[in-house]
């Protein structure tokens, strides 16, 4: 049954209700009315009762909680998901848009295409707010809505009690404490850091442009400095120098000779890829006009870094992209954590010191107890964990075990166990990277340049979620490869 026709069906039932007061009202108004408390001291959602399904709450829309939204058996149990952001980003794309080789829509997932039942479930929500607390003890979490702009509503808090609680609440961008990062760099982790780079960048080029501007400050505002040799950094750096060399000679003909591109690592770029691979990457980056710079940024101030040799460069643009670190909710929660700040967790992704508690993804690693290495912040390592929460509530609430403090004799099966498929990245100039090793030690297959490129993006048009994007995608490059990339700023 078509969308629409759905809701009219619901609108018209309503109606029909309103003008007989005799019937019963619709069965979703009547849930709605019991589940959400309107008491000033508890706003939100009560405990499930025996004849309700149990419910899990979800912390976060990132790749773990989204892939365990996606494979949860809502027969079985109501789901709720608490997040800022209303959509799923695929991040390895994320880079892309920056420069007009995708738009935005490409890459942002809506929750409600991943898992309908939150949609149209009457005891199913998403929520967009951010987790301030948990009651372990009571099975509550503490929440404040996200509100933003001048008009909008003033931010206020409520409650939802859960049955199975998953934390996937991702990490937040490292600065390693140096001075004015936050403040002056853009992160590339979230669409609107992508849009923010985008405007920056064409509204640079724009400047320079304009009669008065003198030599030495358009070289300032036309130089973007990437802070990070990982693969988000590298392939940044790679699609900017693409959009220099297709684009910007092209319709910015009068300051293409003033635009640069530098890549700032304190050590080796792409250190987790083969030796090879990595010295491929340098010598293409740098045929495509990439300096790359080695050194550390000790000080960043609004229109320059500072490297530890005191060395001074400008910039106009400046994207930090050094590796991500545990959040001010993670570092909040009063429960053990893993090397490096993270949630400790078990083999079965338990947070052992507490009932009904899971942790999955960025925010997530293996107690030291455990004997296993806390993994990598990765998109398929977060997937796969969420990949295999899912299975295994599904198996406690088939065996009785759903509802709060009721799995404690259950046997949760299988512990996870995580098998690197290996790591690609794009470099720019129709040529990426493909290293198919388990790990960084082992023998395997190590492949670059346009194979590879073809490879690169096949992977990721297949792995994007809905065939809505892979439609998106697929035409964006298409436009792209036709047409050269869109540069205006909106």
């Amino acid at each position: 049954m078509p969308p629409w026709f759905r809701n009219f069906i619901q609108l018209s039932t309503s109606l029909a209700q309103q003008r007989s007061p005799h019937l019963k009202p619709s069965p979703s108004i009547y849930q709605l009315w019991n589940h959400f408390s309107t008491d000033s001291k508890f706003a939100g959602l009560r405990p499930t009762k025996g004849d309700e399904k149990p419910r899990v709450v979800v912390l976060g829309s990132g790749w773990a909680g989204c892939r365990l939204l996606k494979d949860i058996d809502t027969k079985l149990y109501d789901v709720v998901c608490v997040s800022p952001r209303n959509h799923m980003v695929f991040t390895p794309l994320l880079a892309s848009t920056c420069v007009g080789t995708l738009e935005f829509r490409s890459v942002a997932e809506p929750i409600g295409r991943i898992q309908p039942a939150i949609s149209r479930e009457p005891n199913s929500y998403f929520f967009l707010a951010n987790c301030t607390s948990v009651d372990f003890h009571n099975h509550q979490i503490h929440c404040q809505t996200v509100t933003e702009g001048v008009d909008t509503l003033d931010p206020w808090n409520f409650k939802i009690s859960y049955d199975k609680l998953v934390i996937a609440a991702g990490a937040q961008a490292s600065t390693f404490g140096i001075k004015g990062a936050n403040e002056h760099a853009t992160f590339l982790r979230e669409v609107h850091h992508a849009q923010e780079i985008r405007r920056k960048l064409l509204l640079n080029l724009m400047l320079s442009d304009v009669p008065g501007v003198t030599d030495e400050e358009k070289r300032r505002l036309l130089h973007c400095v990437v802070v990070g040799g990982g693969p988000t950094g590298v392939e940044f750096s790679g699609e900017l120098s693409d959009f220099i060399m297709k684009d910007v000679h092209q319709r910015y003909s009068h300051v293409k000779d003033y635009i640069h591109v530098t890549l700032v690592e304190a050590n080796e770029i792409l250190s987790s890829f083969d030796d090879r691979l990595r010295k491929y990457a340098i010598k293409q980056l740098t045929k495509s006009g990439v300096r790359l710079v080695r050194g550390i940024v000790k000080d960043v101030q609004p229109k320059k870094i500072v490297l530890s040799d005191d060395t001074d460069i400008p910039y106009g643009l400046l994207v930090w992209s050094t590796g991500v670190g545990p959040s001010s909710f993670v570092n909040s929660l009063e429960v053990p954590k893993a090397p490096g700040g993270r949630v400790g967790i078990e083999e079965w992704l338990r947070v052992p010191s507490v009932q009904d508690v899971f942790a999955v993804g960025d925010c997530s690693g293996f107690l030291e107890s455990t004997g296993k290495p806390v993994l990598p912040a990765l998109a398929q390592v977060a997937e796969r964990q969420g990949k295999y929460l899912a299975k295994l509530l599904n198996n406690l609430g088939k065996a009785g075990g759903g509802r709060a403090d009721a799995a404690k004799e259950l046997d949760f099966g299988n512990p996870f166990v995580y098998k690197h498929m290996g790591s690609m990245a794009t470099i720019g100039r129709y040529k990426a990277l493909v290293d198919l090793r388990k790990s960084k030690e082992a023998k395997g297959i190590s492949l670059a340049g346009f194979a590879s490129w073809f490879i690169w993006r096949s992977a990721y048009l297949t792995r994007v979620i809905s065939w809505r994007n892979r439609f998106y995608v697929a035409i964006n490059w298409l436009t792209t490869f036709v047409f050269g990339r869109d540069i205006s700023r909106i």
